[in-house]
């Protein structure tokens, strides 16, 4: 698989030379700029596609051309962009099909973005044209480095090709009508289908009460998309080998990722936290989790290859970053994985829905701001922690299993807290509690790919639908000396979101010593508490189960109120040479870190630092170096075994030393032995 030919740690981002064809100036004031604040990569070409072929058939790279030559002059590499997520207007008018078409069945105008049918022959004959083009032309220019395949792939379309598409791609599945009707429970409501052209894409104007047929529709469309990023990439192949990748997104949805992270070399996504206020624990825990889920997708480096280094411009509230707050998130990205920190954009436009989003470069022009301070301030570190692009990346030994296709099953789940059953909340409060605690986290599927093996604790929140056998492997695994943390409403249906037979959680109710969990969902101002074996009380929250049968051999924890008193909510139980952990109830991230911190008596787990970490205070460590980062809204006293040195700085740090709210220091790491 093709790899970035790059010694450094890449900063930069998106740069829309096009926007300024008529301003010389600001072309050249760009490349100096760019000097002054480390900048040594930008994307080029991302929606460039009417300035490219402003006539069908009709190229213009002259302007291409002299922008990566002048960039490489000035010793900046170039991350080369296909232009295909957002296509040129005369192409609209003359291929109507290329436009999408909603779950209305209406088809779109042109306009915005991302709103092409993938599905299209005629668009993808269009963006593989276009792509020759270009890898003919760049190639082999020595500013490029990677190929940046269209630009935040996302949305369905339910036009008659995609139809088309989608009864074909059943008949592959399921072969036969009678095996479709089965697994899509076609019986209730007397839904059975006779013929596969019967067959819509689910849609608010016919079939929504299907989640069988839903699940399959998000399935399909993430192939499609996946079959659109391999077309670009062979495209490409002819005339360049240079790796390949896609901008993926936070905590999306509308396709699985894990299909899509086969179809490039180098994994990269856009982290736009939302910051609400001093204390950003939550916000920069649930960017932390997302790095961990991209460096997953292939266990290796990633690019955080959009950020903005104050604002966006599409939040409900657009909060500015605080002092400090854009170099502790930059390295936070950086010590989870990322091999760069990159920005949407370095310039901010004159026009359009993004001209007040966040830049390096704001209308004034003017180098300084407190915004074009802290970007320097970016760039001198990644050059100052250089040799961390050189280091590998320490196995994880904790997983959280958290997977897309459970996701969307449990999206379109009508039972327990409407509004309250995406697990992927569950999975946020799971990460942050184990990163207050010093523990790194890989975060999987459950698909074949992912070893359980390879890992001391596998946790499993929320996971109601197991899919591919995963319930014999869980229990393969625990059975073998594996130790495994599930929470309540797993194992309730399988692949097909068809509800299982028989004792639940289905084929590791043994494992956990639970059986037929009774779910219940709880009213904002019900109050039900967790008595601990220690004495301590904590708040169930939303749902939580009730238990049938136990037969753990330890309890850990009971309910202490309500009808459900003394039944019992936390249990360990020993299963073959393994362990496993259940909690029937969900609770909130403090009493989550209670939780694990009894966990771990049982299933020790090697921490980042060899201190306590203070309330709102995270480790994590790179190679040889460890960045503690204050997220919290008050200064916080450190307190190490042993004085340190800050390599952003190079002060020598006390064993006791404050760190102000949104501060970052990065230490040499102290090795286990």
């Amino acid at each position: 698989m093709p790899e970035i030919s790059s010694p450094v740690l890449w900063h930069g981002g998106d740069y829309n030379p096009d926007q300024w064809l008529d301003r010389p100036d600001i072309l050249e004031q760009d490349l100096l700029l760019m000097q002054k604040a480390h900048v040594n990569c930008v994307s080029v070409g991302i929606f460039s596609w009417s300035l490219l072929e402003p006539e069908e058939g009709v190229f213009n790279f002259a302007w291409l051309d002299s922008v990566i030559d002048r960039l490489y002059a000035h010793g900046i590499s170039v991350c080369l962009a296909t232009p295909s997520g957002a296509r040129p207007a005369w192409m609209a008018e003359k291929y109507p099909e290329v436009m999408r078409t909603d779950a209305q069945f209406v088809r779109r105008r042109f306009g915005g973005r991302h709103n092409h049918c993938l599905t299209s022959p005629v668009y993808r004959e269009k963006v593989k044209r276009i792509d020759g083009r270009l890898a003919e032309r760049y190639g082999k220019h020595p500013a490029v480095k990677l190929w940046h395949i269209g630009n935040e792939f996302g949305g369905y379309c339910y036009c008659d090709l995609c139809k088309k598409a989608f009864q074909e791609w059943l008949k592959e599945k399921y072969t036969t009508l009678d095996e479709l009707n089965r697994r899509w429970w076609g019986a209730f409501w007397s839904h059975r289908y006779s013929r596969w052209e019967q067959i819509d894409p689910p849609s608010p104007l016919g079939e929504t009460s299907n989640p069988s047929m839903q699940l399959d529709y998000a399935r399909f469309m993430t192939a499609q998309c996946a079959s659109f990023i391999r077309e670009e990439r062979e495209a490409i192949r002819p005339f360049s080998s240079l790796p390949v990748t896609v901008n993926m997104m936070w905590d999306f949805a509308d396709y699985d990722y894990h299909t899509l992270a086969k179809e490039v070399d180098v994994i990269s996504w856009d982290a736009y936290p939302y910051f609400t206020g001093a204390s950003n624990l939550k916000t920069l825990a649930e960017a932390c989790m997302n790095h961990d889920f991209m460096r997953s997708l292939k266990d290796a480096p990633f690019l955080m290859i959009e950020s903005s280094p104050s604002k966006v411009n599409w939040h409900p509230v657009n909060h500015l970053k605080r002092p400090g707050m854009h170099l502790t998130s930059s390295l936070l990205a950086v010590f989870s994985g990322s091999d760069s920190v990159m920005y949407f954009q370095w310039r901010k436009g004159r026009g359009g829905s993004e001209a007040f989003h966040g830049a390096v470069m704001d209308h004034s022009g003017r180098d300084d701001t407190r915004v074009f301070r802290d970007v320097t301030e970016v760039g001198d570190a990644l050059i100052r922690l250089s040799d961390l692009k050189a280091q590998p990346l320490e196995k994880a030994k904790v997983l959280i299993v958290s997977d897309t296709e459970n996701r969307w099953a449990c999206l379109n789940v009508q039972t327990g807290y409407q509004g309250k059953m995406d697990p992927i909340l569950e999975a946020h409060r799971h990460h942050q509690a184990l990163m207050q605690l010093g523990v790194r986290c890989d975060v999987k599927d459950m698909s074949e790919d992912t070893r359980l093996e390879d890992y001391d604790l596998v946790i499993c929140p929320q996971l109601f639908m197991y899919r591919e056998h995963f319930d014999k492997r869980l229990e393969s695994y625990v059975r073998n000396g594996g130790c495994v943390f599930q929470t309540c409403f797993s194992g309730i249906v399988d692949g097909d979101d068809l509800a299982y037979l028989g004792t639940a959680p289905h084929g590791t109710a043994q494992v956990f010593g639970i059986r037929d969990p009774e779910l219940d969902a709880l009213y904002p101002e019900e109050t039900i508490t967790l008595r601990l074996a220690t004495g301590e009380s904590i708040p169930a929250m939303e749902i939580c189960e009730y238990p049938e049968d136990v037969t753990a051999d330890t309890v850990l924890g009971v309910y202490e109120t309500d009808f459900c008193q003394s039944l019992p909510c936390f249990t360990l139980n020993h299963y073959g040479a393994g362990l496993a952990f259940y909690l029937a109830a969900r609770v909130d991230t403090e009493a989550l870190k209670t939780v694990y911190e009894r966990i771990f008596r049982d299933v020790p787990v090697e921490r980042t630092v060899d201190f306590p970490l203070p309330k709102d205070v995270v480790a994590l460590s790179r190679g040889a170096s460890t960045l503690i980062a204050n997220l919290g809204a008050g200064t916080r006293l450190i307190k190490m075994t042993s004085p340190a040195s800050d390599r952003l700085s190079g002060a020598l740090l006390n064993e006791s030393f404050a760190l102000e709210s949104g501060r970052c220091v990065v230490i040499a790491r102290k090795q286990n032995g």
